[in-house]
């Protein structure tokens, strides 16, 4: 593939509805935007009625159809300046913390940090007790003690940002956006 004059940002989509509207908006709001889709994230946005016709108008999209995940390789050759995967389901941010590579965001995950990329990942399980809007109603979920626990160890990774809301991922993208042309690394 054709190395971009500007390095683009890779946002993976995973199987959560979690801000999953606020997460898309974010995302659209930047210029160079890629999507990466999980399977599952294929299965949620057809359930909260996003259309893979109408986000192609905005965001160029890889699909997780190859059994090597084969977009990886575009983190390789600069393709790419950052990473977001928001929102993050708890399956996501527990493979990504114990560093388990079996779906495009997990690798792509994977390569980002091997690249040396800056992560932001906006984990839906953050708290003992949160609300969330499913493709009906807003229901109010209880994170079990190990999905806390992967979120305080995916804290740790060095060039990885974890926020916990949709005004921190606003927050932590902008920044990092910023950063770019101030060369920030």
């Amino acid at each position: 593939m054709k190395r971009d004059v500007v390095p683009r940002l890779a946002w993976a989509l995973t199987g959560s509805g979690h801000f999953l509207k606020e997460s898309l908006d974010i995302a659209k709001s930047f210029p160079q935007v890629d999507l990466f889709l999980s399977k599952a994230a294929e299965e949620v946005l057809n359930m909260y009625e996003y259309r893979l016709p109408d986000l192609r108008k905005h965001f160029r999209i890889f699909r997780d159809n190859t059994a090597s995940a084969a977009p990886v390789g575009l983190f390789y050759h600069g393709q790419y300046h950052s990473l977001v995967i928001a929102p993050a389901t708890s399956n996501t941010v527990a493979k990504c913390a114990l560093g388990i590579s079996d779906t495009l965001p997990t690798n792509i995950f994977a390569q980002a940090g091997k690249c040396r990329l800056p992560a932001i990942v906006f984990a839906c399980d953050t708290e003992p007790e949160v609300t969330t809007e499913s493709p009906s109603e807003w229901v109010t979920l209880y994170p079990r003690q190990v999905d806390l626990d992967h979120v305080e160890r995916l804290k740790r990774f060095e060039g990885v940002t974890v926020v916990a809301s949709v005004e921190a991922l606003q927050a932590a993208v902008s920044e990092r956006i910023a950063c770019l042309s101030t060369s920030c690394s």
